[in-house]
């Protein structure tokens, strides 16, 4: 599905889209509990939509990411459709950020580095003992 296809009041919503906006999060309370919300400019090639992240997702997602939206819900609000997850629809993040690399993330394949072993030259320096250096 392409956002160009679109319908308000449409479940089963299945879209791969890249995040250009995150809009700042908001918190609320109903019902006694308090929950997030947070909305999204999402695109894909045919277009743009508002996207709603509510609690967990809003958290997840970040600017530059490719998600996948799995039987999401298309509502519409001030004549404008807007996408999510719905009661029973989930986001996957595809790629935390379609531009490359975070700040501060390392990206690898070594073994050593995944299973966490220390790499050669990573060793604890010994302190220097007088008496060797006599010797």
């Amino acid at each position: 599905m392409e956002i160009k296809d679109l319908q308000a009041n449409q479940g089963k919503v299945d879209l791969v889209v890249e995040v250009v906006e995150l809009k700042e999060a908001r918190t609320f309370e109903k019902f006694g509990k308090s929950g997030k919300v947070c909305n999204a400019v999402v695109k894909d090639a045919t277009g743009s939509v508002t996207l709603t992240l509510w609690n967990d997702d809003v958290d997840k997602v970040t600017q530059g990411a490719r998600l996948h939206i799995k039987n999401g819900w298309c509502s519409e609000y001030r004549d404008e459709k807007q996408v999510s997850s719905g009661k029973f629809g989930e986001i996957e993040i595809l790629e935390a950020s379609a531009g490359g690399q975070q700040p501060g993330e390392m990206l690898t394949n070594s073994p050593e580095i995944m299973a966490g072993q220390p790499l050669p030259g990573d060793e604890e320096e010994k302190p220097l003992d007088v008496e060797e250096m006599v010797e």
